[in-house]
């Protein structure tokens, strides 16, 4: 494992962190421990510090609260002093461990992990590390496991209490999984290990759960929506203002979904776009911008029921609503085109290497991308689609309306 000193021992906050992660149990190796006789300061939760045995002359700090806002500033306070922080088994699945180096940056935290939580589901399951996806809950809301509905798919849920199994199992139930099995791994690594299986329709789990548990998922019910772009439109919630399920496959197929990067939807109606977006990587951003009120509500609904919470939606009326939104890698503008200063505003705000896509069905709106495909190039679309429909006691095509597509890719 890489060691670190810093940078300049002499600069306030500028010393090594190092995290231990800890079993339930609170047993360490003699590394561990030694590293632990030598800290000057260790900080932790309450029931970790508990775990230790004393140390003359060694100061020791609960974790601060709000964490993000004061534990930078305290370890800037602490200076070149030896700094251990104790985290629950691999302090990088989602833990302190993470959340230091992104505050301070990898060079000065220096990780010795134990056995996960995670890895002991695992085992207790035997469930192989490939055959299930992972996901946190703590302090995050729950609808995000409906993004993960798909039968015969198993989930490891990292609970953020004891309420979490009851609030899983009600999802479930309501999104037509309730013959999923829910199994409530409770105090893993300790002698209070328990473990208890139920129907997630059947709403609780028998007796009381444990506050420290993972629970692990087998989904059962039907395939209603997969990852890929282009979902049915009755997926969404709207009031005709969506774009169609057609028209989204191809916009995103260019918008190029990725890992961390971030979306504007702009004019977004029901949100479609910037939901399935999301949906296409768990790290994936973005943000929805709405001036009609009612619309907005909705698309948060949307992004509830489809499994991705986090979409941020602004209500109010672009170019003006963009304005202090952080600059996104791609934009979609399903409406507005027309609108001053639109399509300058996207064009300006994208990163270099950013995807641009506008749509439009109107006259005013096509004669707009046709300007801006010969200032800036890219590709100009015209897209048909045509559905087949009763015609009397026959069946002929019923065309929707022509959509006249820009793409376009920032240098």
């Amino acid at each position: 494992m890489r060691s670190c000193t810093g940078d300049d021992p002499s600069r306030p906050g500028s010393g090594p962190v190092t995290v231990i992660g800890l079993s339930a149990d609170g047993r360490l190796a003699s590394s561990e421990l030694a590293l632990l006789a030598e800290a000057d300061v260790v900080i932790g939760a309450r029931r970790h510090l508990d775990l230790l045995p004393p140390v003359e002359g060694q100061q020791r700090e609960l974790l601060p609260s709000p964490l993000r806002q004061n534990l930078q500033p305290r370890l800037e306070e602490l200076g070149d002093r030896r700094v251990v922080v104790l985290a629950s088994g691999d302090p990088l699945v989602s833990g302190i461990g993470s959340t230091l180096i992104e505050l301070l940056g990898a060079d000065r935290v220096v990780v010795r992990p134990a056995v996960s939580s995670i890895a002991l589901a695992r085992a207790q399951m035997r469930w192989a590390a490939e055959s299930c996806a992972v996901l946190t809950l703590v302090g995050r809301d729950p609808a995000l496991v409906l993004r993960e509905l798909a039968p015969g798919h198993r989930l490891l849920l990292l609970s953020s209490d004891e309420t979490t199994p009851g609030v899983v199992a009600g999802l479930l139930a309501t999104a037509g999984y309730g013959a999923s099995t829910l199994t409530v791994l409770g105090d893993l690594g300790t002698e209070r290990e328990s473990l208890t299986s139920f129907r997630a329709d059947s709403g609780l789990p028998p007796g009381p759960v444990p506050r420290l548990n993972i629970v692990a998922v087998e989904l059962d019910g039907p395939l209603h929506v997969g990852w890929s772009a282009g979902l049915p439109d009755g997926a969404f919630e709207h009031d005709g203002q969506l774009t169609k399920r057609d028209l989204r496959a191809s916009a995103l197929s260019r918008l190029l979904p990725a890992p961390g990067q971030l979306l504007w939807d702009v004019g977004a109606g029901a949100g479609s776009v910037g939901i399935e977006w999301l949906r296409a990587h768990p790290t994936a951003r973005a943000v929805a911008v709405e001036r009609d009120s009612q619309r907005a509500a909705r698309i948060s609904r949307n992004a509830h029921a489809l499994g991705v919470p986090g979409l941020g939606v602004v209500t109010g009326r672009a170019p003006d609503a963009l304005t202090d939104l952080p600059d996104p890698d791609a934009i979609f503008v399903g409406g507005g085109a027309t609108v001053p200063g639109v399509l300058e505003a996207c064009t300006a705000a994208l990163r270099g290497g950013g995807r641009l896509v506008v749509h439009g069905v109107t006259l005013e709106t096509e004669q707009a991308l046709a300007r801006a495909y010969a200032e800036h190039g890219g590709e100009l679309t015209r897209i048909h689609v045509e559905q087949a429909a009763p015609i009397g006691g026959f069946t002929g095509w019923a065309p929707a309306r022509a959509v006249t597509q820009w793409s376009w890719r920032k240098s």
